[in-house]
C-alpha cells in the first residue's frame, strides 16, 4: 500500500470519526427550565448557548414556576425537564423530599468552586442578593438603608411590593423587628418565631400593593414606577436601571444567596444533563455572566480569567466588601422549615 493511499485512508477515517462524534453529540438533547426575563436571557447568552455550541448538545429552554412544577412532574411520573434553575433553599428542600437526582462530581469539576456553593443535589450557578430597592424619583438617593427603614411607613411613606412566597420573605421581617442578623435563623426555628415574622409583614400589608411572583415582575414594577420600594434580586434591578428605571438598592442587611442547577428525579436525559452541567460550571462560561446581569460566579477561577474587571467585581454580591454586609441564607433552615413556613405564609396572604 502506498504512503499516499495510507494517508488518504487515515484522513478519511479521522473525518468519519469526527462526523460520527458530531452526529452522536447532535443526538443529545437537554431541556432546561429557568425563570425567564433578563435572568434567563443572561444565562442563555453566557452559559446555555455557548455550551451548546461547544458540546453539540441541543438545548431546549422553558420557563417554569419553581420546584412546585418539579414536584408535580416527579409525583406524576411525567418528567420532561432535565435541568432546572433553583434557589438554593428550595433545592435543599426538594432534595430532602427525594425530588432530585444526586450529582456526579466525578463528572462535574468543583475543585475551584467556593466552599458551600454546591451540594449533593444542586450545583451553584451564580451568587445573588435579596435587597431592599427603592424608586429614586420618590426618595432620591436617601432610600431605605436597612429592613427597619423598609418597614417604616412613616419615615418612608409610599407603596411596597413584597415576595408572594416564603423564600427570602421572613428574614427581612425579623431584622426589621429588631432581631440581629446572626440570630435570625435561631428565632425562625420555631413556629412562634415564624409567626413573629408574619406579624411584622401583617403590619406592612396595608401598604403592600403587590406580592410579586417573579424577578421579571418585581423589576418591571420598579421600571414602570408602580411601587415606591420592593424586595427583590439585585441583578434584576441593575438591568432595570440600565433600561431607564429609576431604581437603587443597598446591600446592607441583604440576604446573600445562590442559584443552582439541579436534575429532577427521573429526568429523561440524566447523563447528558450531567455532562452539560459539567460544561457550564467551567470558569470560561461563568466569567461571562456578569456581562449580562450583576450576579457573581460560584467558580472562583472565573475571577482569574481576566474577563471580570476589578470595577465589575466590586459591584457583585460576592465581593468581600458587599458580602460582609449581608446575611448568608441558611440551607439547613430551608431544608427543615420551609414547608411549614410556606403553609403559614400562604395563610397570611389569604387573610
Amino acid at each position: 500500500m502506498t504512503k499516499h493511499i495510507k494517508t488518504t485512508l487515515a484522513l478519511g477515517l479521522m473525518a468519519s470519526t469526527a462526523l460520527t462524534g458530531a452526529a452522536l453529540a447532535q443526538d443529545k438533547t437537554v431541556t432546561i427550565a429557568s425563570w425567564g426575563g433578563s435572568y434567563q436571557e443572561a444565562q442563555s447568552k453566557a452559559l446555555f448557548e455557548p455550551a451548546a455550541e461547544n458540546t453539540g448538545i441541543e438545548v431546549k429552554q422553558e420557563t417554569y414556576g419553581g420546584m412546585s412544577d418539579v414536584r408535580l412532574q416527579v409525583s406524576s411520573g411525567q418528567v420532561t425537564l432535565d435541568i432546572v434553575a433553583s434557589g438554593s433553599g428550595s433545592a435543599s428542600r426538594a432534595a430532602a423530599e427525594g425530588l432530585l437526582e444526586p450529582l456526579d462530581y466525578d463528572v462535574i469539576d468543583v475543585s475551584t468552586f467556593y466552599p458551600g456553593l454546591y451540594s449533593d443535589y444542586c450545583i451553584g450557578g451564580d451568587v445573588f442578593s435579596v435587597v431592599a430597592a427603592w424608586n429614586t424619583d420618590t426618595y432620591g438617593d436617601a432610600g431605605p438603608q436597612n429592613w427597619a427603614d423598609f418597614f417604616d411607613t412613616e419615615k418612608f411613606p409610599g407603596t411596597r411590593a413584597y415576595r408572594g412566597t416564603v423564600s427570602g420573605a421572613l428574614e427581612p421581617a425579623l431584622m426589621a423587628d429588631g432581631v440581629a442578623p446572626e440570630d435570625v435563623y435561631e428565632v425562625l426555628s420555631s413556629e412562634d418565631g415564624i409567626e413573629r415574622a408574619l406579624d411584622k409583614i401583617r403590619e406592612l400589608k396595608p401598604h403592600i400593593a403587590v406580592f410579586w411572583s417573579s424577578g421579571a415582575q418585581h423589576a418591571q414594577l420598579m421600571k414602570d414606577g408602580e411601587v415606591d420600594m420592593t424586595t427583590g434580586w439585585n441583578g434584576r434591578f441593575d438591568n432595570a436601571a440600565k433600561d431607564g428605571g429609576k431604581v437603587s438598592y443597598t446591600f446592607n442587611q441583604a440576604l446573600l444567596d445562590y442559584d443552582c442547577f439541579a436534575i429532577p428525579k427521573g429526568a429523561p436525559n440524566k447523563d447528558t444533563a450531567m455532562e452539560f452541567l459539567a460544561e457550564i460550571s467551567k470558569a470560561e462560561y461563568q466569567d461571562d455572566l456578569p456581562k449580562y446581569i450583576t450576579y457573581g460566579p460560584t467558580n472562583k477561577a472565573a475571577y482569574e480569567t481576566g474577563e471580570i474587571s476589578a470595577e465589575v467585581a466590586a459591584s457583585l454580591p460576592s465581593s468581600p466588601e458587599n458580602a460582609a454586609k449581608q446575611l448568608p441564607i441558611s440551607l439547613d433552615w430551608y431544608a427543615e422549615w420551609e414547608q411549614v413556613a410556606a403553609e403559614m405564609y400562604q395563610e397570611m396572604l389569604t387573610e
